[in-house]
């Protein structure tokens, strides 16, 4: 949400505000703003974070018999968000951009594609990559905690000889996502302050925004917006590590010995 200026009233008063508010101004339409970018991504992102996850893994393992301990399952998933940064952050920029937008004004961008063209036009590659080391705060973090709740969960959840089902897949990757955001969400918030604001607004980065964000808004601002972002997190993660989980089994199934 962009921030009001001196004398202006907060645009929304809460989600079923903004909510109602998108919906009148845009239609269903507005809900998804700003998506075009982070969806072209998702697939080669989430690859590449399952891929560093497991490459991690391979790193801190000093033999195949031994299991890793909680704190080297997080080390591990951290270590998949430095991966995953290098994709993740024009794909925010240029979301958090085209989702600042009101629908009553005059769009400055008209869609992914113009906002990139406009960035780089206005800054070459360093514009568009605006607020990689924010991103880099949020992922590393994030995706410890990430992998690290769904690996515990699982192996809690699962049955005398190791295996797990639908519903304990589920479960874990629910809770997985849920972690992940209790971590992300503050970095998140930052990041997408410094990642939406106009050119020269924060000279010294994110530690100007956390220092305005706390003088004017206070700490409960590291978490504004978190009620959606919960009821989004576990269904959502839940499908990925179904997902993820299904795709091991059906590969290992038709390729035996690969």
């Amino acid at each position: 949400m962009p921030l009001p200026g001196p004398n202006e009233a907060v645009l929304y008063n809460g989600t079923i505000d903004c909510a109602k508010k998108t919906i009148t101004r845009e239609g269903i339409r507005g809900l998804y703003k700003g998506m075009g970018a982070p969806l072209c991504g998702v697939a080669p992102i989430f690859a590449i974070s399952f891929y560093g996850f497991g490459l991690g893994k391979q790193l801190i393992k000093r033999s195949d018999n031994v299991e890793l301990s909680p704190l080297q399952l997080f080390y591990a998933g951290a270590f998949s968000g430095i991966f995953t940064t290098v994709i993740m952050a024009p794909g925010e920029r240029i979301k958090c951009l085209l989702q600042i937008q009101q629908g009553d004004a005059k769009p400055r961008y008209n869609g992914p594609i113009d906002c990139t063209k406009q960035l780089y036009k206005n800054g070459g590659i360093p514009n568009i990559f605006k607020g990689t080391c924010a991103t880099l705060l949020r992922d590393v973090p994030a995706s410890g905690m990430y992998f690290m709740t769904y690996e515990c969960l699982k192996k809690w959840m699962s049955s005398e000889d190791g295996k797990t089902g639908i519903l304990q897949t589920i479960v874990a990757g629910g809770f997985a996502g849920i972690a992940n955001w209790i971590v992300g969400m503050p970095p998140d918030v930052l990041k997408s302050r410094l990642q939406s604001a106009p050119d020269g607004t924060y000279k010294n980065g994110i530690r100007d925004v956390f220092v305005v964000l706390m003088k004017e808004e206070g700490p409960k601002a590291l978490y504004k917006g978190c009620v959606p972002v919960m009821l989004r997190a576990f269904p959502a993660n839940a499908a990925c590590f179904l997902g993820f989980e299904v795709a091991i089994k059906f590969l290992n199934w038709l390729l035996p010995n690969a």
